[in-house]
């Protein structure tokens, strides 16, 4: 099975969430669009071509780039870079390669900011409850049986903190036993690296689209802003205007398991061992960077409907909250989020 073809990181369905593209009826020729599959998804870029350059090269800066973190960043790799750490000798410092360690460096920042909510070390937490490629068979539930001893030896392999990350040599410890997991960063980070090697070749006006996150440099050929529609679960989805922009949500619509009655997501809270709460439906970020956007919006799901809002409005983070009250959903956002909606302004 090729690399397109199998799942990378998690089978992400084609599309994602509903945060698409809008189109327009009289889109001019030189508005070109190229597609195809990677990591278990869907990629779409759309991009102002006015010189009509021949697509198979851009098409195919588009598959190396993608090709690229999946080398890197894929537990469903046994020879990439992260599965190769898994297996380190305990007390070894493993050397990664710079797109790695910015992946990396982005999630230590935003576990040291949230207390622990996104922990690129979660990855034996993900894989107890039933998901990644490391998956165990779902777990019973309520919790009372003898795999609750596994349960907390998954707990005791996770900690962000342990694993002293070296930016200057771009090396990481391995402590023993750790076993890091991206899936809550690379697919944002993927976006923004197409996007880098799209600019490297002088295409400076696109809309980039990873499993429903996006990113949009420029502006379309009649000079206005990409415009896509946001995930609002039951709610209109409202309008957005991604003027060097990108967005990323975080849900449980898709991956989910359900056993003794009760179901839970792939989001795993790092801090209890946990799956997040259902009280949120889905968070949708906009950052000026997809992989930051990716992150952020993982930890707000984690850190739920109450600390997820107070948090985003402390750091300035324009975030929208799908919540669950009993059967019904109600959209929360915080006051950067409404800046944007009033002023068009990209939040930094």
């Amino acid at each position: 099975m090729n690399a397109a073809a199998r799942p990378n990181f998690a089978t992400w369905p084609a599309g994602g969430y509903a945060n698409v593209a809008l189109a327009r009826r009289a889109d001019p020729s030189r508005l070109q669009t190229l597609s195809g599959r990677t990591m278990g998804t869907t990629w779409t870029l759309k991009f102002d071509n006015p010189q009509m350059r021949p697509l198979a090269p851009i098409a195919q800066a588009v598959e190396q780039a993608l090709a690229q973190v999946i080398e890197q960043m894929s537990t469903w790799e046994p020879d990439s870079d992260i599965s190769r750490y898994g297996r380190a000798t305990p007390g070894s410092r493993c050397a990664v390669p710079p797109e790695f360690a910015q992946v990396l460096d982005c999630a230590l920042h935003w576990a040291q900011a949230s207390g622990g909510a996104i922990d690129p070390t979660v990855g034996p937490l993900v894989a107890w409850w039933g998901f990644g490629a490391e998956a165990q068979d779902p777990p019973a539930w309520p919790l009372r049986d003898p795999r609750l001893a596994s349960l907390a030896d998954a707990r005791a392999r996770v900690g962000w903190h342990r694993i002293a990350f070296d930016r200057n040599t771009r090396t990481v410890l391995q402590p023993g036993g750790m076993a890091l997991d991206f899936s809550g960063v690379a697919k944002g980070f993927a976006v923004d690296h197409v996007v880098a090697a799209l600019q490297a070749m002088e295409i400076t006006q696109l809309l980039m689209e990873v499993g429903g996150e996006l990113r949009g440099v420029g502006r379309r050929p009649d000079g206005s802003a990409w415009q896509v529609q946001v995930d609002a679960g039951d709610a209109p989805a409202p309008r957005i205007a991604l003027a060097d922009l990108a967005i990323a949500t975080s849900g449980d619509r898709w991956h989910g398991h359900t056993q003794g009655g009760r179901r839970w997501s792939h989001t795993i809270d790092p801090r209890t061992g946990e799956p997040a709460s259902a009280a949120l439906a889905s968070v949708s970020v906009l950052h000026a960077q997809c992989m930051h956007a990716d992150a952020l919006a993982t930890a707000l799901t984690v850190l739920g409907p109450v600390d997820g809002p107070a948090f985003a409005d402390a750091h300035a983070v324009a975030a929208l909250f799908v919540c669950r009250d009993g059967h019904a959903q109600r959209l929360l956002a915080s006051t950067a989020w409404h800046t944007h909606l009033a002023l068009g302004a990209a939040p930094r």
